[in-house]
């Protein structure tokens, strides 16, 4: 992985100043996963250039991740590709320039210089126009050019990996901060633990841009990995002059979800079929991970059929809501006592999640790209491992029949997919196989000759257990594993 920073400021050579770094060495630094080195390619008192490559070990960056296992834990992108990997080696090696620091020549730090930045390789999720949306609005002159999937197929057609060129006059840490905050962004990933402490980084390397940014919202959504709480506070504190109520954001946003299902009456048509799946599962100890704020907990803890009921979420307001709203409903304390709610991500291993009968998840995996579902699945049917599991997603084909629903259009704006009922099945059949479970796809919702039902779900049960028909019919077209 490639970063390259030149400049033809005069002298050029003072850009060995601004990095901390020599221009007539190689340097080699040491990273958690690997190695990082600079040198330069050029280093003239009219041209120079210094380059980051970052050197990272596949099998390290398994060794500390330690969850994965398969060939894709050990074949992918990660080594090559710009991602927060780069951002936390730009921290490491130019964190003096980072931090705007130059001990033998302070003058320099703010001063703008005429910069040219090239990045070998930028994933970008989503159409490359993003590049320009993120980098433009500073007045970078932005070139990128799409990579093919194969140089030697170009039939296979392009892949989602960018050459990137920026072109500005600014300081170095201006464009480190930049850089340092956008290329995670851009991935939509990171290789570590998000928490309190990224919201801190993305204020201090954002305080000068982030709050007129256009593409405010997005960039702290992905730097900080669609943490909701994290998001709202970032934004909130960058808003101070203008606060908006996050409570009265995230109310919209489930009231959103929520306005083409209503005449339908598609939630307690959802509901009851996940109770009914887990009750003739014989389900007593119930997961509901992405509980929210609470539907189907509180018709759980009012059931007097199961004893203990754990909700899990990754939002704090969330998980507020599902206590305002068990608290409100007044249940009997025998069972109100079996209702416990737990703060966590569902993509990452838990210790606290193993050992359940049952697993129920209403209207989640759509909200999880790619890398996260495959992380969740891991989680799930790896590692905690319940006899039953219950998934609940919308069946895209029928999104059609909502008239105010424009041609296109997701249900809910923070979906990364909506499935079709073929691809729910491949889906269910490549799990199953995986992880060693049955599948079952059952529809939900009034069915359409053509389309199918708004609803689907899929009912995975270990070959141990015996778990009976949840419903007398199943999705048409569905693909069935057993």
């Amino acid at each position: 992985m490639l970063l390259t920073i030149t400049t033809t400021h005069a002298p050029a050579t003072d850009l060995g100043f601004l990095l901390h770094k020599h221009p007539d060495r190689f340097q080699t630094f040491p990273l958690a996963s690997g190695k990082a080195h600079v040198f330069y390619p050029e280093a003239s008192s009219d041209r120079c250039s210094a380059t980051l490559l970052l050197d990272l070990d596949p099998v390290a960056l398994v060794r500390r991740q330690g969850a994965q296992t398969g060939i894709d834990a050990y074949v992918n992108d990660r080594p090559y590709v710009a991602s927060s990997f780069l951002s936390a080696a730009i921290a490491q090696v130019y964190g003096s320039a980072l931090n705007g620091q130059s001990r033998e020549r302070p003058e320099l730090v703010a001063m703008p210089i005429p910069l040219r930045v090239e990045i070998a390789s930028v994933p970008c999720r989503g159409s490359g126009d993003l590049i320009d949306r993120l980098f433009a609005p500073f007045g970078y002159e932005v070139t990128i050019r799409r990579h093919p999937l194969d140089e030697r197929f170009p039939e296979w057609g392009e892949g989602r990996y960018y050459h990137v060129e920026l072109a500005t006059t600014r300081t170095v840490q201006q464009l480190l901060r930049h850089l340092y905050v956008l290329i995670p962004v851009l991935d939509d990933d990171k290789h570590y633990w998000v928490s309190q402490d990224e919201v801190e980084k993305l204020l201090r390397h954002g305080e000068e841009w982030l709050g007129t940014h256009p593409e405010r919202d997005l960039i702290a959504d992905r730097y900080l990995r669609h943490q909701r709480r994290l998001t709202r506070d970032a934004l909130a504190r960058l808003l101070e002059e203008n606060p908006t109520d996050p409570d009265e954001q995230e109310e919209s946003e489930l009231l959103e979800e929520e306005a083409g299902e209503v005449r339908l009456g598609l939630n307690e048509q959802r509901l009851g079929a996940v109770l009914a799946a887990l009750r003739g599962a014989g389900a007593r100890r119930v997961l509901d991970l992405g509980c929210g704020e609470g539907k189907l907990l509180r018709q759980l803890a009012a059931d007097p059929f199961f004893e203990e009921v754990v909700g899990v979420d990754v939002s704090v307001r969330r998980l507020e809501l599902a206590r305002d709203r068990l608290n409100g409903d007044r249940l009997p304390a025998r069972l109100a006592d079996r209702v416990k709610l737990l703060h966590g991500s569902l993509i990452y291993r838990d210790r606290r999640l193993a050992g359940y009968d049952a697993a129920a998840v209403v209207e989640v995996i759509e909200h999880l790209d790619p890398p996260r579902l495959a992380a969740f699945e891991q989680v799930l049917f790896g590692a905690a491992r319940p006899a039953t599991v219950v998934v609940t997603t919308p069946n895209v084909e029928y999104n059609v029949r909502f008239p105010d629903l424009a041609a296109g259009r997701f249900r809910h704006r923070d979906h990364r997919f909506e499935w079709t009922r073929a691809e729910l099945g491949t889906w269910a059949s490549s799990v199953g196989g995986r992880y060693g479970y049955r599948a079952r796809l059952v529809a939900i919702g009034p069915e359409d000759a053509e389309v199918g039902s708004p609803t689907q779900m899929a009912v995975f049960s270990r070959p141990e257990t015996n778990e009976p028909d949840v419903r007398g019919s199943e999705a048409p077209n569905a693909a069935r594993n057993s």
